[in-house]
């Protein structure tokens, strides 16, 4: 608020009385209307900021509304979180239990690897000593085969001399009676091949028949198997390509296996296949009459 007289006293001192009211006059009237146009000026402008306060209020009531909303999802959302932490540690208190577990499983199978190994060593060790055992044995096995085996060669060579010694004396009248040829000779023998090779043979009789050379070739054996068989022909095979002669083949046994005798007509009806007994049976009557001839 201004102060009329308080002017008007001041203007007195300058000015006549009536000057002085008429001056105070409009500089009130002056005061009052600026001072109303600057209240009302001030009014508006207050009216403004409020209805701009009151805007940023509702603003901000509206973003406080918000972020309450927020807070509300965020507590949740810390709920949630906080649940799944619990759920995550208890997982890892399970899993730090299971890889204790774990590790003391690793301890147990590691202490039985450990035992294991030290086992295959012993093991190996014995399997070491094992086969030394065995191959001692394996050689004593073999010199033992290799003796039983010339002890058997023996035999099987006396058994077959024997057969020999008992059948060649028959040898000549064999011939003379079954095959018409008569003989030269009748002998163990070598026969040498011209690239130094030879083959020995149990009976080799030479003889004629009807003027021209030809040769009775024997093999002895006590019980004879296909594979005695099968090399006596090929032994006949190569005495027939360096002979260039008749070759009448006999095979010789004390008894011959039905499959052995069957083998032998089936694949090589030329072979002859002849029992001891039947030497001295068939013969036997006829070196009579030629011992008493002469």
């Amino acid at each position: 608020m201004f102060d009329s007289l308080k002017i008007y006293n001041l203007l007195k001192q300058k000015f006549p009385i009536e000057e002085a009211e008429t001056l105070t006059s409009a500089i009130s009237e002056a005061l009052v209307d600026f001072s109303q146009n600057t209240i009302s000026q001030k009014i508006s402008e207050l009216a403004e900021a409020q209805a701009r306060t009151e805007q940023r209020l509702n603003e901000l009531a509206e973003t406080v509304k918000l972020l309450s909303q927020a807070q509300v999802r965020t507590e949740k959302r810390v709920e949630e979180l906080a649940e799944a932490q619990a759920r995550t540690e208890q997982r890892l208190n399970e899993l730090a239990e299971a890889q204790a577990r774990t590790e003391q499983r690793l301890n147990e199978l590691a202490e039985a690897q450990a035992r294991t190994e030290q086992r295959l060593i012993e093991l190996a060790e014995a399997q070491r000593k094992t086969e030394d055992k065995l191959d001692e044995l394996s050689k004593e096995f073999r010199r033992e085969v290799s003796e039983i085996r010339k002890e058997l060669g023996g035999l099987s060579m006396a058994v077959g001399y024997g057969i020999e010694d008992k059948v060649m004396p028959y040898f000549f009248d064999l011939a003379q009676v079954d095959y018409g040829i008569q003989l030269e000779q009748v002998d163990r023998k070598h026969y040498i091949y011209p690239d130094g090779r030879y083959d020995e043979i149990n009976i080799f009789a030479e003889g004629t028949k009807d003027g021209n050379k030809c040769f009775l070739v024997g093999e002895c054996k006590a019980q004879p198997s296909k594979k005695d068989i099968e090399r006596f022909v090929k032994l006949i095979e190569r005495l027939h390509k360096a002979l260039l002669a008749p070759i009448y083949p006999i095979f010789i046994g004390y008894v011959f296996a039905p499959e052995v005798e069957h083998y032998a007509q089936i694949e090589y009806p030329d072979l002859r296949l002849m029992k001891t007994y039947e030497f001295e049976l068939n013969y036997n009557i006829i070196k009579k009459k030629n011992s008493i001839k002469k």
